[in-house]
């Protein structure tokens, strides 16, 4: 994963992720550093425009102030939005896939390996370790964890709203029964692949392109179904799901479409 996730880059590609730092965790120090030099910003436009030459002088003392000065700033930004919604986040672009994991030899010897391996076909061309492969999301997967979760969660409503967005953690699709899915139904694991059906276990990823996967045929379904059995299980716990409002405390990417309106003076 990414060492510096703090910091800010300008978009360069159209269609990237763009992958959130604990920006919650912001140093004070980096705080009142900002504080200070907005203050002295607006310090000087106090004393170019609104302070007649007369009675400057008084005003000066919020130079050797910086609490006063900051108190000044906040009034007079109080009604303003000026900062740089993306100065927690990071563009990263990736169009790469991770590999499939090949099947555990002893599961394969009782399991019908043609179909195993158009399972392996279809997860690999549906780009399931893309989002359940650790680091996968940023470019960067985990070869120990192919297909095993991910600790880089996926914002599930608008970061940029003003509070923490909600955020969901791809789940781990080996066969683990403690943290995978040792422990789902063949059922569960299909209309999880079908139809995003959040009851057909814990942790299932409400972001999943289920749509594009739900005219799968019976067999292909099953085929997937079987391969999954047969890889080698990883234990690993993703994070759980974080509600909206609540600040996440691992790193996580958003993606969406999002289009112009009224509300914003475009037409």
């Amino acid at each position: 994963m990414s060492p510096n996730l703090n910091r800010r880059q300008e978009p360069t590609h159209a269609g990237m992720l763009i992958a959130a730092d604990r920006g919650h965790l912001e140093r004070p120090a980096g705080r009142l550093r900002r504080g200070l030099a907005l203050s002295r910003w607006c310090v000087s436009l106090l004393e170019a425009f609104a302070i007649p030459a007369a009675t400057g002088r008084r005003y000066r003392v919020l130079k050797s102030c910086p609490g006063l000065g900051i108190l000044v700033s906040a009034a007079l930004l109080s009604g303003c939005s000026i900062a740089y919604p993306l100065k927690h986040y990071e563009a990263v672009y990736t169009k790469m896939v991770p590999e499939t994991p090949a099947p555990d030899p002893t599961a394969l010897s009782h399991l019908d390996a043609a179909r195993v391996n158009h399972g392996r076909y279809l997860v690999e061309i549906a780009g399931c370790g893309a989002c359940h492969t650790d680091g996968a999301l940023i470019g960067e997967p985990s070869a120990a964890r192919l297909l095993a979760g991910s600790q880089l969660g996926i914002a599930i409503t608008d970061p940029f709203r003003g509070t923490p967005p909600g955020v969901a953690y791809p789940s781990n699709l080996t066969p683990d029964p403690r943290t995978g899915l040792g422990n789902w139904s063949d059922a569960q694991i299909a209309a999880a692949i079908r139809s995003g059906d959040l009851t057909s276990g814990p942790g299932h990823l409400i972001v999943m392109s289920w749509p594009l996967y739900q005219h799968m045929s019976d067999d292909d379904v099953n085929a997937i179904v079987m391969y999954l059995r047969s890889i080698p299980a990883i234990e690993h716990q993703v994070p759980k799901r974080v509600a909206p409002g609540t600040r996440a405390i691992t790193p996580y990417v958003y993606f969406g479409v999002y289009r112009s309106g009224p509300e914003l003076g475009i037409h």
